[in-house]
């Protein structure tokens, strides 16, 4: 069909990509919202925000009603969360947090992906990582964003900077998340958050040659496939590219 219809193909496989990145990470926040308290937007407002800021960015309906559903099943007890540590492709430490009906089929399939890129599963690699508050957004100076934090209670934060487009970042302890987050929406009402979460980020990062960079890429091509697999955290010091097709 000649190269015109190859470049189309891989642009419009890497638009599929991208989106299905953009889904899973609003499906995510979503279904955590959902789970920390009423799955009704309408009894929740953490949810019904959350719901309203994906809705901004064109996640589906569909997206967003699954979501939810996933957060209903773990109330109900009709699926549950597993996580399974391993080392990857040039020695990268992973986390896989699955939400699943079916302990055997799901342990079976991250198996597979780590065994089929190098891999292995099995080795504690939690103490590498540690769960911090993350918010990312703009249209706040630094002087304001300090201030808020002044003023708001519970509000403390271990490192703050600001990018040369305005981009602002957070990085706090958990408990301190609500306390962040109401003191910067209190001082600015429609604030629009690219990054409000708590999850867990690695203390050091691996540098990986081609030859492991192409295989950990394949495993987080092939973790991306399974239906059960919510998020995979890992410390690899991923190229740009990399970490868009992430």
């Amino acid at each position: 069909m000649g190269r015109a219809h190859e470049v189309r193909a891989a642009s419009m496989a890497k638009t599929a990509a991208m989106k299905s990145s953009k889904y899973g990470k609003w499906g995510k926040e979503i279904f955590a919202a959902a789970k920390a308290g009423d799955p009704d937007p309408e009894m929740n407002q953490n949810l019904k925000n959350v719901i309203a800021r994906a809705k901004k960015d064109q996640v589906p309906a569909d997206v967003i009603k699954r979501a939810i559903e996933k957060a209903k099943g773990v109330k109900s007890g009709a699926t549950k969360e597993k996580s399974y540590e391993g080392m990857g492709p040039g020695n990268v430490a992973v986390i896989v947090n699955c939400l699943t009906d079916n302990d055997n089929r799901t342990f079976t399939e991250v198996r597979t992906a780590f065994n089929k890129t190098g891999g292995t599963i099995g080795s504690a690699v939690s103490y590498l990582f540690a769960k911090k508050a993350i918010f990312e957004f703009s249209g706040m100076s630094e002087d304001e964003v300090l201030e808020a934090l002044m003023m708001g209670e519970n509000a403390d934060y271990e490192d703050l900077t600001v990018a040369e487009d305005g981009e602002v970042k957070i990085i706090a302890d958990p408990e301190s998340y609500d306390g962040i987050k109401a003191a910067l929406e209190a001082a600015k009402e429609d604030i629009d958050f690219d990054t409000c979460e708590t999850k867990m980020v690695p203390s050091t990062t691996v540098d990986l040659d081609e030859d492991h960079l192409g295989k950990f890429k394949r495993l987080l091509e092939m973790l991306a496939e399974y239906d059960d697999i919510e998020e995979v955290i890992h410390n690899a010091n991923l190229p740009e590219d990399a970490e868009d097709e992430e």
